[in-house]
């Protein structure tokens, strides 16, 4: 059950690890169907990352019940459309999604930064501001968009440079250890 209120971070890998994008037309589409199924769903997008085989999504949901729902259409839809573009057919992911619900506001910010930051530790890119699969862009007013809340960013940083200065610098050893908790390493 995923409670109203409430941040769930959100997150699945390719079968035995193996991409779920092979190209660009992939990720745009996936970002296409969030927002054409969005608004029949009370969640609201805080941050998300799709890297080649997995994706981070960190959601607040608004309506009881409502994020395994949209989860399960959301990829049903693209696991159909990535299996006719590449020729192939069954399960694109390895299992179910997994949620783990971020009860400690004092956590939220970390895990908004550690999946930004995905692609960087990846080493996919230097900058977070380089990978355009993410909302980094949208939290530093470098990109228009609405797959984020921007009243939570203005109510946590007084402005974008904040959050640029926040995501580059060190996450304490310690608070890295407790943040584990929320991840799925």
């Amino acid at each position: 059950m995923h409670i109203a209120g409430q941040y769930y971070h959100v997150v699945n890998r390719g079968v035995n690890r193996q991409p779920i994008f092979s190209d660009k037309d992939n990720y745009d589409f996936l970002l296409r169907r969030i927002r054409q199924f969005l608004p029949d769903y009370g969640l609201t997008f805080i941050a998300y990352c799709l890297m080649p085989n997995h994706y981070h999504f960190l959601i607040r949901v608004e309506k009881d019940d409502e994020l395994s729902p949209f989860i399960q259409r959301l990829f049903n839809s693209y696991t159909q459309a990535y299996n006719r573009q590449q020729k192939r057919s069954g399960t694109l992911f390895g299992g179910r999604a997994k949620s783990k619900l971020v009860p400690e506001d004092k956590y939220l910010l970390h895990l908004v930064r550690y999946i930004h930051l995905n692609p960087v530790h990846a080493g996919l890119v230097e900058n977070p501001g380089d990978w355009s699969y993410s909302n980094y862009l949208l939290w530093t007013g470098q990109r228009q968009g609405t797959l984020y809340d921007p009243d939570l960013v203005i109510e946590l940083f007084s402005d974008p440079v904040e959050y640029e200065e926040f995501v580059i610098s060190e996450i304490p050893p310690n608070l890295e250890r407790r943040l584990r908790k929320y991840t799925f390493e």
